[in-house]
C-alpha cells in the first residue's frame, strides 16, 4: 500500500510542480498589470478555516472585516473538521438576525485534508497531493481576490498566536519569498525581527 502511494506521487509530482510553476508566473504577471475593478464592487473572499484555536483567530479576524466589501465570502474546512463550519455558520446567520442580508453571500465547502494526526509520512505524501489538487481545483472554481488564512495564504497572511518567538515553516517562506501582500504578526517582538511584517496585535 506504501509503495503504491510513493509510486502514484513520483508519477503525479513532475505535473503538479509544472501547474505551480506556471500559476506562480501567471500570478506574478498579473500583479503587474493594472486593475479594471471597480472599487466599490466587492471581492471574492476565501476563508480558510484551521481547527481549534485556528478557527477562532481566523473568526475574530473575519467579525472586523467590512461584510459589503468582502463579499461573497467562502469558508472552507477540511472534510474530518466538524467543527469550524458550524461556528462560520453561526456567525453568518447572526449577521441575519442583526438585520445584514449577507447570508446568501456566504458559502460553505470541504476539503481533503492534506495529513491526519498520527497518519504515517509515507501515507501523507499521496493525500498530500490530492488535497493539493482539490485546493487547486477550488481556487479555479472560486477565482478568489481575498485570501485569508491562519497557517498559510497568499495574499494576507496572519501568524499564529501560537508564534512567539519565530515564524512557523510556511510564515517564514511566504516572508523570505514576499509571496503574501501584507503579513501581520500577533506578537511586537516578531514584528522587531521580521521589519516587513505588521503587528496585528492579538486577535484571541
Amino acid at each position: 500500500m506504501g509503495l503504491d502511494a510513493l509510486a502514484a506521487a513520483c508519477c503525479v509530482l513532475p505535473v503538479l510542480l509544472s501547474l505551480l510553476a506556471v500559476r506562480f508566473a501567471y500570478v506574478l504577471w498579473r500583479s503587474g498589470q493594472p486593475s479594471s475593478r471597480s472599487l466599490t464592487a466587492g471581492l471574492r473572499c476565501l476563508i480558510v478555516l484551521g481547527s481549534g484555536g485556528h478557527t477562532t483567530e481566523m473568526m475574530n479576524t473575519v467579525t472586523e472585516l467590512q461584510k459589503d466589501r468582502f463579499m461573497p465570502r467562502y469558508y472552507v474546512a477540511a472534510l474530518t473538521d466538524n467543527m469550524s463550519l458550524q461556528k462560520a455558520q453561526v456567525y453568518e446567520q447572526s449577521l441575519i438576525q442583526c438585520g445584514e442580508k449577507t447570508i446568501k453571500n456566504a458559502h460553505f465547502m470541504q476539503i481533503y485534508r492534506s495529513r491526519e494526526v498520527g497518519q504515517s509520512y509515507i501515507t501523507s505524501i499521496a493525500t498530500t497531493l490530492l488535497a493539493t489538487l482539490h485546493a487547486m481545483w477550488l481556487v479555479i472554481r472560486i477565482r478568489p481576490q481575498v485570501v485569508l488564512g491562519l497557517g498559510w495564504s497568499s495574499i494576507f497572511y496572519i501568524e499564529s498566536i501560537a508564534r512567539v518567538k519565530k515564524l512557523s515553516l510556511s510564515g517564514l517562506l511566504l516572508y523570505k519569498l514576499r509571496i503574501a501582500d501584507q503579513f501581520f504578526v500577533q506578537w511586537p517582538q516578531l514584528q522587531q525581527k521580521y521589519p516587513r511584517a505588521y503587528y496585528a496585535g492579538r486577535l484571541m
